[in-house]
């Protein structure tokens, strides 16, 4: 195996009770030395009497003439994961009483042009059941990369008059369809309900408080680690394009914070949460910027209940997991794209996600007693 697999035992450990298991460490280093995996598996945990609390796995590789091991502090893309903090704030706002859920979008933005404006809700816009077009599906160049998102970009990305006002792909509500105009238009929301970007409400609410230093938007490039599509190196992707859809930045051990503020009330109060956390079971399991079900896991005795958030740009993946009950956190970044390494879906038993999930949340050996 050329991969070099390092263990970092993080000296930081979170000040709550003990949990009745902690991960199996054992078990994670196997299963992410085996796996054809690049970057970082961290994951944040209620310490025990033998555990600090927090742990990362990471294993690096020769990539294009030089080795890159993927720490915990390394400065990643958050990708679509900047949609779970977006849906925070505006959660936030709802318990200001500054919005309602199911009012419709263009109380808040009368200049939006889209011809849904008027027919959607706040929650079908963060829920995606809004109707509008999707970035993702303006024509791709000759490496694959939808044209909206290019660095010279044909396409308006004004919010309220540009492309995400334009043609709409159907009727608000009903089945979910994924796009990133509903969190571009979200940020949108934001501004003019507060005055502020949702880049300043995302320091002001979330980064300074909670004291993530890595937590930015782009166009800080210079600082995040890219990856590869099909083993080359990923062609040239404006993520700053991608607005209050994706184009958050930061370390695998802030967004390990952001999960257990969130987890623990620090941002939102249990009201607002429940609203944020509504998974829908006949839409999918979709809630509010983020996914929550309960699932099966081989080794766990009862389905567990999970938070989840993924994400992907150009050679970068993530997935953002919480399991509130136990007030566990796991943050997975990889610097290979969707066409070179598979997550799996955690349903099926079986594949990446699940095996960490398992390993981290079933370890019956470490049980207290």
């Amino acid at each position: 195996m050329p991969h070099k697999l390092k263990l970092a035992l993080l000296i930081a450990a979170l000040t709550a009770n003990p949990v009745s298991a902690a991960p199996d460490e054992a078990a994670l280093n196997a299963l992410i030395a085996k796996s054809q995996f690049s970057g970082s598996v961290s994951i944040s945990y209620k310490p025990t009497s033998t555990a600090t609390g927090e742990i990362t796995f990471t294993i690096g590789r020769k990539k294009l003439g030089k080795t890159d091991k993927g720490h915990a502090s390394t400065y990643w893309r958050w990708a679509s994961v900047t949609k779970q903090i977006i849906a925070v704030l505006v959660l936030q706002e709802v318990g200001r009483g500054s919005i309602a859920l199911d009012e419709p979008v263009a109380k808040y933005l009368p200049g939006f042009a889209s011809p849904n404006a008027a027919k959607m809700t706040v929650r079908q816009l963060l829920r995606h059941q809004s109707g509008l077009p999707n970035p993702d599906e303006t024509t791709p160049d000759a490496n694959g990369i939808p044209s909206y998102y290019l660095p010279v970009s044909s396409y308006d990305r004004d919010p309220l008059k540009g492309y995400c006002a334009g043609p709409v792909k159907g009727e608000p509500g009903g089945n979910w369809a994924y796009n990133n105009c509903d969190y571009i238009v979200a940020g949108a929301l934001l501004e003019a309900v507060t005055g502020k970007s949702w880049q300043m409400l995302v320091q002001e609410r979330i980064a300074r408080p909670l004291d993530l230093r890595s937590l930015q938007a782009f166009p800080s490039k210079s600082l995040t680690r890219g990856g590869t599509v099909g083993g080359k190196l990923e062609p040239a992707i404006d993520v700053a394009s991608y607005g209050a859809s994706g184009a958050l930045l930061g370390s695998a051990r802030d967004l390990l914070a952001f999960d257990q503020a969130l987890m623990t009330g620090k941002l939102l109060p249990q009201k607002e949460l429940e609203q944020l956390w509504d998974g829908q079971a006949d839409l999918g399991y979709i809630a509010l910027g983020q996914w929550v079900f309960k699932a099966s896991l081989k080794d766990c005795a009862k389905p567990v209940r999970l938070v989840e958030r993924r994400g992907a740009i150009g050679g970068v993946q993530v997935r953002n997991f919480m399991a509130p009950d136990s007030q566990t956190a796991i943050a997975i970044f990889t610097d290979k794209s969707e066409a070179d390494f598979a997550f799996g879906e955690i349903w099926q038993g079986s594949g990446f996600s699940h095996d960490v999930l398992n390993a981290t949340l079933c370890n019956e050996a470490a049980t207290i007693r």
